[in-house]
């Protein structure tokens, strides 16, 4: 996987914040982004996970099949990019799921409860008039990486 770096200047004094460190996160194992954005972004230990729509990362195209092998695809790929940030599917704290058609909301969740198995992140659920690619889910994700302490 491919990781950069971008530092800013460290600065001390009184009313001065401490410097935080962005990783900008894009892996093979995934599919390239669709636009001008990255796959995540990491910053100290939280990382932004880009949404995610079903893309076979081979081809660049749709999964075909409908809402449930797309929303097994845009998982797939979604655990690449938290693996390659150093996170997982126990890490994420807050999803948000898009959706072309709300009617597919209960189809979505039996999908996403296979990867996404205890402790459920906090999550939104949408419909979108459209999606990129005309996909019918996106997913995307904020996680933490590091050890989580649950209470």
């Amino acid at each position: 996987y491919q990781v950069e770096s971008f530092h800013t200047q460290s600065l001390s004094g009184p009313g001065v914040m401490a410097a935080v460190v962005r990783k900008i996160i894009n892996t093979v194992k995934g599919p390239k982004a669709v636009g001008p954005y990255n796959q995540a972004v990491v910053v100290d230990k939280t990382v932004y996970v880009s949404g995610v729509i079903g893309l076979d990362p081979v081809t660049g195209d749709l999964v075909p099949g409908g809402v449930v092998p797309q929303t097994e695809m845009a998982l797939k790929n979604m655990g690449e990019v938290l693996k390659a940030a150093g996170s997982s599917f126990g890490n994420v704290v807050k999803t948000t799921v898009l959706l072309a058609d709300i009617k597919d909301y209960a189809a979505v969740n039996g999908v996403y409860t296979n990867f996404f198995t205890t402790n459920y992140p906090a999550r939104a659920a949408y419909q979108a008039g459209a999606l990129p690619k005309a996909a019918l889910v996106e997913i995307e994700a904020v996680g933490i990486v590091g050890t989580i302490i649950d209470e």
